[in-house]
């Protein structure tokens, strides 16, 4: 018989752009006219053909045991309609999984959107809405040809939780 599975859990903290530093920035509204500064998002889209594009994801629950990097760009996440979602994250590592200690998960309001590093680790977005669309800025081929993925189930017996 093959042992259990080890859940852990996450608890979601209120995102903020001092907690989320490691992993990236988080963008809030700014007056119309303003300068661009260190504020804005610091993108990297260089590396390929940017796509920018609204996604419709479906609740799934609050439990993960994969977890993704991208490591030719930056993404950026927001949701539509103000809705409030949650995400798990790593800072980027130059090793070829996350490490463990490391791994947060945030609460983002709906009225500003996150910019992940490149290679930041990742996992969501989780809701509990029955759906949001998202806005997706990364790079055309993200998904087919930058898409490194973790999976804590094959390697440690290990499913995350957010609470």
């Amino acid at each position: 018989m093959a042992p259990a599975n080890l859940l852990k859990q996450l608890t979601a903290q209120l995102i903020t752009p001092t907690n989320f530093q490691p992993y990236g920035q988080v963008i809030s509204a700014s007056t119309d006219g303003k300068a661009y500064d260190c504020t804005d998002a610091q993108l990297v889209l260089h590396n390929g053909i940017p796509r920018f594009y609204i996604m419709r994801l479906h609740q799934r629950g609050r439990k993960f045991y994969t977890i993704t990097r991208h490591l030719k760009c930056t993404q950026c996440l927001g949701s539509l309609a103000g809705k409030e979602w949650l995400l798990a994250v790593a800072p980027p590592t130059s090793a070829t999984q996350p490490e463990l200690d490391q791994i947060a998960a945030f609460r983002i309001p709906g009225d500003r959107f996150i910019k992940l590093e490149v290679g930041t680790w990742h996992a969501g977005p989780y809701f509990d809405h029955e759906f949001i669309d998202f806005y997706n800025l990364e790079l055309s081929d993200t998904n087919i040809n930058d898409h490194d993925t973790y999976n804590f189930l094959q390697h440690a017996n290990l499913e995350w939780e957010i609470v």
